[in-house]
């Protein structure tokens, strides 16, 4: 009886250990079924991309030939969503935790993201371009290297001036006002930086090229506010300034891409491409005029109809643009491309969030996702390799829960939402009341049937946030 006794004690305690050590990845851990796992990762992030500016989602305007090629590759995605703004977008992206939580610019020093997590599961890091967590100023502890990056080169905040303060790490190195170049210099260190990684980690470790994971975050400032093209590219669309500047960016996209083949990183390299919020398609005379004192080098706004003919991105088939809560604000391209393990050709319509990837790398990586704070984002593994269609993802929340929610094909905007002091953008703010809208028939949320589902409006209703213990 003993002996049975000890046996069944022995069984349970394994059993235990089990279930425990399965709740999150080992340092050393591959995702199952996967040969080769813990990969390279790689996210293009655009500035003010809409759902509407590339060809593979639907744009018959703007030409993206490389972006084309990398959803055949890979996964299109069209229900992801970011935030509907800038700052907050990058801290949402960097932390998995909505901006109530991540504070957006103001995102503070104790805030833990994906790139400090990825360095405890021996990956070397690396941030180019625009930062914007840091309040846009030199706040040491709240800067890339602060805050998991090796390398960062780029300015900490915005372009609205015409110009760039740039940054390498921790020093100044002065400012650049050619907005023609900058898609192409942020691509240049990009690929500098690869040449590099690849280079030091061969002669270091004496392992087959590209063997050591890397991080690389280039977060482009095209096509935010005071956009420009190269010489190259300039009225080469014939549709305008802002259709020239995306085409830059999806030739700079492919020259990217082409270094990572070259470099024989292809196959163990996870490529993200996506961007911060909706398109600035709502803000137009403000925007534009902008645009036109730069172009003449006067500091006397010029009347915008009178200026460059640009549209300011396009939302497609989705309702308003930057700074809403409609879905033209929130959902936006996103293509994930990893050969042999993302199925090639697919299109998902599961909900997907940049919350997601703090999870989800921590899957692929095998770091251990923190438990001291909510973790809004959830482990996509399953998504991603095509095992699940639904995805680990049932909600996401509009203006961190307090705008609204969507649960499946249902979303609910809660009222109140139009601020008391208003900025130039967004101009539609519906009834300002409760709305409810079916994506999966209205995806450009004209009908509102809240009178017709009032038990749904009331399940809705009682969605919260996660309780913060941070």
């Amino acid at each position: 009886m003993d002996v049975t006794k000890k046996i069944l004690t022995t069984l349970l305690l394994t059993l235990i250990s089990s279930v425990c050590s399965a709740q999150e990845p080992k340092a050393d851990a591959t995702v199952p079924g996967v040969e080769g796992s813990k990969p390279n990762i790689v996210i293009i992030f655009t500035d003010d991309q809409g759902y509407g500016d590339l060809s593979c989602y639907g744009s018959t305007t703007i030409r993206t030939p490389h972006l084309d090629k990398l959803a055949s590759e890979g996964t299109r995605f069209t229900s992801f969503y970011a935030q509907p703004v800038c700052g907050p977008s990058r801290s949402a992206l960097l932390t998995g935790r909505y901006p109530a939580r991540s504070k957006g610019w103001e995102m503070p020093a104790s805030e833990i993201t994906f790139a400090e997590r990825l360095k405890t599961a021996g990956y070397t890091t690396c941030c180019i371009g625009k930062w914007d967590v840091s309040s846009r100023r030199p706040i040491v502890p709240r800067m890339p290297n602060a805050k998991g990056f090796d390398y960062y080169w780029g300015p900490l905040g915005a372009n609205d001036r015409g110009l760039v303060k740039l940054w390498e790490n921790n020093t100044n190195i002065g400012e650049d006002k050619d907005m023609a170049s900058l898609t192409r210099t942020y691509t240049d260190k990009a690929c500098e930086w690869l040449e590099e990684h690849v280079a030091q980690n061969s002669k270091q470790e004496g392992e087959e090229t590209g063997r050591k994971p890397f991080l690389l975050y280039l977060a482009h400032t095209m096509p935010h506010t005071i956009i420009d093209a190269s010489p190259a590219f300039k009225n080469r669309s014939g549709n305008g300034l802002y259709a020239d500047t995306i085409e830059e960016l999806d030739h700079e996209c492919g020259r990217l891409l082409d270094t990572i083949d070259r470099l024989g990183l292809r196959n163990d390299t996870l490529v993200i491409f996506t961007t911060d919020n909706g398109p600035w398609c709502n803000d137009q005379e403000h925007q534009h005029r902008k645009q036109e004192a730069r172009d003449v080098g006067n500091k006397t706004p010029i009347p915008w109809s009178k200026g460059p003919e640009h549209a300011w991105g396009s939302a497609g088939p989705l309702r308003e643009g930057k700074g809403s809560n409609y879905e033209g604000g929130v959902r936006v391209p996103c293509i994930v491309r990893w050969p042999g393990r993302i199925p090639a050709g697919r299109t998902s319509d599961a909900i997907f969030a940049s919350l997601d990837f703090m999870p989800t790398f921590g899957a692929l990586a095998g770091y251990k996702v923190l438990t001291d704070r909510v973790i809004d984002g959830v482990d996509q593994t399953g998504l991603l390799l095509g095992r699940s269609e639904a995805g680990n993802r049932q909600t996401y929340f509009y203006g961190s829960g307090d705008h609204g929610v969507r649960k499946g094909k249902w979303k609910l905007l809660k009222p109140g939402r139009k601020p008391k002091k208003q900025r130039s953008y967004p101009k539609d703010y519906g009834t300002n009341g409760i709305e409810l809208y079916n994506l999966d028939n209205d995806i450009g949320e004209k009908h509102n049937l809240a009178d017709q589902h009032p038990e749904i409006v009331e399940e809705l209703m009682q969605l919260k946030l996660k309780t913060n213990n941070q």
